[in-house]
């Protein structure tokens, strides 16, 4: 392929970040989104939602912004992540030899922090010679805030090209030695292409040379709160390089897991921490806004922000696989996040536990590959989903083990958001899929209801909460209540399946979790028909299934989450092991070369569709992974092999907590 301008998919990109924003890297070198100095602030880089850019327009027109460094000839690629780490490496094979880009945001533990001053953020690009000299194509165009405020470019002595917004200030350095764009590469902006920008530029373009054995680097920062620190290049960038790969490799060994999936599932562990906000504890469902769920279409929506759904899944996850501190981080944010509004919650909030403000559309954008709108923020903030409450109470029931108590403001919480269950779970909602219209009684929120009252009453009988005696009546009845109504509104004989809403005759995927909570199991008879409907009605192909029925005239894609539940109730006892394990691998054979995926994959070529990577997805690979482990734990456990680290069901409570 040639270095440039080909319209990059969603699975061509991969991510970096540092645990408060992240960005993603094309195949072909080029950083095309990039929000500092947290996930969901404006972005300085948004090519992947300019059309023009992609398109193949002249290089430093874009609106969008981007950062390249890609070969100015043919070549091929090749990247990895190094070392169980988010550091990227893309490798170029040219004619005339071969040079690496590596990608990374630098991570610090609290001790280096201690004893060496860093900047707020520090996206840091390391070019390296492999095998005879490669020459390389350079364009630098920031666009703050969706290209909404320009600003000059101003080289300044010894400290480097800067942009200046506001308090915001982007610092670029780098030691190479940057030359003048040949004729095909353009200058729309006038950019001095001698490494120094007129003092109306706002795009840097320029060639350098890269031999063998030589690396160069190129460090941008961020800083805003104090005076900017400016790391220094060479060795000493070598060496952040180098512990910023080590600290994310000994987070990754941490994981617990030690099936025949561990590649995927440490990939999977460190996407999610990518999707982590330090700071707070809170996590994003993905780093992205609006990259669309139908190419050309308008399911466009923004996901930089803490659906208390989606974290609490993601929690669970990452306590399954020995990550507890997270747990406890979100379980910390939580508290924090509600205190003001407790019992009631919201659907989603900001990474510091904030409504955000309303949606609004950024129009001049034309979006990814022509889908608009662009959208910010999201206007499913003021949506009632009821199913999040039980998501809350099973993700803290799963981190409760023997003999252990709460705290009195977490148990205080927990029989808050109860009595709000009891009062309020015969409401109309919005549900997990959150559509816009008028609300249904879904039948996954009246799940996550049960769900809700059956962890607290189990939490009270191993006495996790210890003052559960004046609430236990009021919880057994509702609970009992929630059943029968499950049981009787939301079966519906005729076509012999549950269904999506109380009364209904359509199914919905999420359905195949009333035996993940433990409501009933996958071998019952109910269950087996049910799956049979689901995929009569939901599969758009092998392994791949659609959220629900409006999915097909919506042209959504199949809903990685939904196929992955699928996998696992294949595993939990719905078909035979190895049915499970074919399944679950013809899923992991959808992701991106890096092991990356998105919310959706189009049934028909395989690409990816929705915002990228998407921790719901991610957590479906999880959970169905564990899910084939245990499963074949309990073989080996059935024919006399003692099983090491048995997960508990899915649905009970872990350990000494049991519904």
């Amino acid at each position: 392929m040639v270095a440039g301008r080909a319209p990059a998919r969603i699975q061509d990109y991969g991510l970096i970040g540092d645990g408060r924003s992240a960005a993603l890297v094309s195949r072909g070198g080029s950083i095309d989104w990039l929000c500092w100095p947290r996930f969901d602030s404006a972005p300085v880089f948004a090519a992947i939602l300019d059309t023009d850019v992609a398109a193949g327009a002249e290089a430093g027109a874009d609106k969008g912004g981007r950062w390249r460094i890609a070969p100015t000839g043919e070549h091929r690629v090749r990247r990895q992540y190094t070392d169980d780490s988010n550091v990227l490496v893309t490798t170029f094979d040219c004619a005339g030899g071969a040079a690496s880009v590596t990608d990374l945001m630098t991570v610090f533990s609290e001790e280096d922090k201690q004893h060496q001053p860093v900047a707020e953020h520090e996206l840091l690009r390391v070019v390296e010679g492999l095998t005879g000299e490669v020459e390389l194509a350079f364009e630098f165009s920031p666009r703050p805030d969706f290209g909404r405020r320009l600003r000059p470019l101003r080289q300044t002595r010894g400290l480097g090209l800067r942009l200046e917004d506001g308090r915001h200030l982007y610092s670029l350095r780098s030691n190479a030695t940057l030359v003048p764009p040949g004729p095909d590469d353009g200058d729309r902006d006038g950019a001095r292409t001698d490494g120094k920008s007129g003092g109306g530029a706002h795009s840097l373009l320029a060639r350098f040379v890269v031999r063998a054995g030589q690396r160069l680097h190129f460090s941008l920062t961020y800083d805003a709160e104090a005076p900017a620190v400016l790391p220094p290049l060479g060795p000493d960038a070598d060496e952040r390089v180098r512990r910023t790969v080590a600290w994310w490799r000994d987070w990754s060994r941490r994981c617990s897991y030690d099936g025949p999936y561990r590649p995927q599932v440490v990939r999977s562990v460190l996407t999610l921490k990518l999707l982590s906000f330090a700071p707070s504890g809170a996590i994003v469902a993905a780093p992205t806004t609006s990259l669309p769920e139908r190419l050309g279409g308008d399911l466009n929506w923004d996901y930089r922000f803490c659906w208390i759904r989606d974290a609490s899944l993601t929690v669970r996850s990452l306590f399954d696989l020995g990550y507890h501190d997270e747990a406890q981080a979100f379980v910390s944010w939580l508290l924090h996040t509600t205190r003001l509004t407790r019992p009631r919650l919201n659907a989603l909030y900001d990474v510091y536990g904030e409504l955000p403000k309303n949606e609004e559309i950024v129009s001049h954008l034309d979006g990814h590959r022509g889908s608009r709108p662009v959208r910010v923020r999201n206007a499913a903030a003021a949506q009632l989903q009821l199913d999040t409450y039980g998501e809350v109470i099973d993700s803290v029931a799963q981190m409760c083990g023997p003999g252990m108590t709460l705290d009195r403001e977490t148990q205080e919480m927990l029989r808050q958001f109860g009595h709000y269950v009891c009062e309020n779970w015969n409401r109309a909602d919005e549900g997990i899929w959150e559509p816009r219209c008028l609300p249904q009684h879904h039948t996954h929120s009246r799940l996550l209801c049960w769900v809700a009252l059956d962890r607290l009453l189990a939490l009270g009988e191993a006495g996790v909460l210890t003052r559960m005696a004046p609430d236990k009546d009021k919880f057994e009845t509702n609970r009992r209540l929630l059943r029968s109504e499950i049981e009787e509104r939301a079966w519906n004989p005729t076509i012999a399946s549950y269904t999506q809403i109380l009364d209904g005759n359509t199914v919905d995927a999420s359905l195949l979790l009333l035996s993940w909570y433990g409501f009933t199991t996958p071998d019952d008879p109910r269950m087996r028909s049910t799956f049979a409907r689901i995929e009569e009605r939901l599969q758009a192909a092998p392994g791949l299934f659609y959220r629900y029925e409006q999915s097909l005239p919506l042209g959504e894609g199949a809903f990685g989450i939904c196929s992955f539940w699928a996998a696992e109730f294949l595993a939990g006892g719905g078909a035979s092991p190895e049915q499970a394990r074919r399944t679950f691998e013809h899923l992991l054979s959808y992701a991106n070369d890096l092991g990356l995926f998105a919310e959706e994959i189009d049934p028909r070529s395989g690409e990816h569709l929705g915002n990228f990577p998407q921790a719901f997805t991610h957590i479906g690979l999880l959970s169905a992974a564990l899910a084939l482990q245990q499963r074949k734990q309990r073989r080996g456990h059935d024919a006399g092999v003692q099983p090491t680290g048995e997960r508990s069901r899915p649905g009970e409570p872990r350990r000494a907590v049991s519904s």
